[in-house]
């Protein structure tokens, strides 16, 4: 089966993060076929809402940090690299119809950063979320410090991000990062509650609000995304220079004795 697949329940169409075995880590591949799998169903008119979910233990356990780690390694690779993922965050906010997002277990740096391109979050008593980037000397950057502030407020996002703490999804709940919170049991059946929520309203009306609500949440989108890769280039750039004076260091030690 593809590493990304869709799966139709009438007027709803779920969209399926397929790579259980490396707990649905987003590498360019899976990220190339989530992007077309979105554009598919946004296209479609017969699709009134949008479920993107992941098999396996757990929603999606964030970037794949071999590919990522090569991408950063490489002067030029970081904006193609980012742009893979972040087109799917942005297909998810872009598109006229509801997308809601069904999460268990782990949501965390870029898998959350794609959630958050979506409208609605739901997830299971035992989920993990966060944005632990800033660990790793990097910043949240396909999306994630650009939308968090209007989803959760501007001082719980600069603790989320600026902390890296991972949080439960009690608290997620608390400060509006996820919209339910229910048993893992009742996870699926909550969701097919929700959509059906939205499925009792007009679609076309539905998808327009959408789209005022996101342009009066982030006006300055188109800015801040950009502002998210030139800090993130200046990061990367700042770890290349550490680790080369780094080595320099070590072959000087190794040549004095």
């Amino acid at each position: 089966m593809s590493i990304v697949f869709s799966e139709d329940r009438g007027p709803v169409r779920h969209v399926v993060l397929n790579r259980p075995e490396k707990r649905n880590a987003m590498s360019q591949e899976l990220l190339r076929a989530l992007g077309e799998e979105l554009r598919v169903a946004a296209a479609e008119d017969s699709v009134h809402c949008v479920v993107l979910r992941g098999e396996g233990p757990v929603f999606s356990a964030g970037v794949d940090l071999v590919e990522l780690a090569a991408s950063a390694g490489k002067s030029g690779h970081l904006r193609p690299f980012r742009k893979v993922f972040l087109d799917c965050a942005n297909v998810c906010e872009e598109m006229a119809k509801p997308v809601v997002c069904q999460i268990h277990r782990t949501c965390v740096g870029g898998a959350l950063e794609v959630a958050l391109g979506c409208d609605l979050r739901i997830a299971s008593s035992d989920a993990q979320l966060g944005l632990p980037e800033v660990k790793f000397g990097i910043i949240p950057d396909v999306g994630g410090s650009s939308r968090l502030p209007a989803v959760v407020g501007l001082g719980r996002a600069k603790e989320l991000i600026m902390t890296a703490r991972t949080i439960d999804a009690a608290e997620a709940e608390r400060i509006g990062l996820v919209n339910r919170v229910v048993a893992p049991a009742e996870l699926e059946q909550a969701t097919d509650a929700l959509v059906e929520e939205l499925l009792a309203n007009s679609h076309l009306a539905i998808g327009r609000a959408k789209r005022v609500i996101d342009a009066s949440a982030r006006p300055a989108l188109a800015a801040t995304l950009e502002l998210e890769v030139a800090f993130q280039e200046y990061c990367v750039a700042a770890m290349r220079e550490n680790a080369r004076l780094q080595a320099e260091a070590q072959e000087a030690l190794a040549g004095a004795t």
